[in-house]
């Protein structure tokens, strides 16, 4: 394909008001049309800044770019949708006319902040590794965490081959029973902080990620959300001016 140009199904679900699948299927239905020419194939390079795209006869434009931080409650799933019918994210924030995407992923048992945007260009920005955003959770595991299990977080550890490391950690409390960290991560890799803690024999019981960058949760309760402005997302992570 050539340069500048993209899937009329790719196209369409930049605009932010469907997701790609939904986008194809409207395609295949013979719903979309491009510069006034019926297009039913996916595939069919189509410049976006050029193209005059409807559905079903009408005009459709960009979505204006929307994000919102949830405070995510645990037994909510971060997928669109679940095989074991069990409530999502995306029912959490009824903005009609909207496809929200998830900025990396919170697992079932797993509460807290999340950032939800029709902003696909931010979406990537902000979990490309090579941007290093840090990302802070507060976490409780069974047993006590000793200080040599610590350094071991700081310097990395293997799980599966893949290097897990902790870019910051701090004991608030520990016990025979228990014990309580604040974890600071700077990759977003599967299930990296049940991972590293399960590879020192330690089993997660409580994980809440708190703030991504310079934002934070603060008091926002469980299945709350509110939408922020461009001018606080650059504030929170100044990288997004250059």
């Amino acid at each position: 394909m050539k340069p500048g140009r993209v899937p009329l199904e790719r196209a369409l679900s930049k605009l932010g008001i469907a997701s790609r699948t939904v986008s194809r299927q409207w395609i295949l239905d013979g719903q979309v049309k491009v510069n006034g020419v019926l297009r039913k194939d996916p595939l069919f390079p189509v410049i976006p800044e050029r193209a005059k795209l409807e559905i079903e006869g009408k005009s459709v434009a960009k979505a204006p770019h929307r994000t919102f931080l949830l405070h995510k409650p645990r037994g909510v799933v971060t997928t669109r949708s679940d095989e074991k019918g069990r409530p999502t994210v995306f029912s959490l924030i009824p903005e009609p006319g909207l496809h929200l995407i998830a900025v990396g992923r919170l697992d079932w048992a797993t509460s807290g902040l999340l950032l939800l945007t029709n902003d696909t260009r931010l979406a990537d920005w902000l979990t490309d590794p090579r941007n290093a955003i840090p990302r802070s959770y507060l976490v409780t595991v069974r047993g006590e965490v000793t200080e040599e299990s610590l350094e071991r977080l700081r310097r990395g550890l293997l799980d599966a081959g893949e290097k897990l490391q902790a870019e910051a950690i701090t004991l608030r409390k520990a016990s025979g029973r228990e014990s309580h960290l604040t974890v600071q991560l700077t990759e977003g890799k599967n299930r990296e902080i049940r991972r590293m803690f399960s590879a020192l024999s330690h089993e997660v019981t409580r994980l809440k990620r708190v703030a991504y960058g310079a934002l934070e949760l603060g008091k926002l309760e469980p299945g709350k959300y509110r939408e922020l402005s461009r001018e606080e997302l650059e504030r929170a992570f100044p990288g997004l001016k250059k």
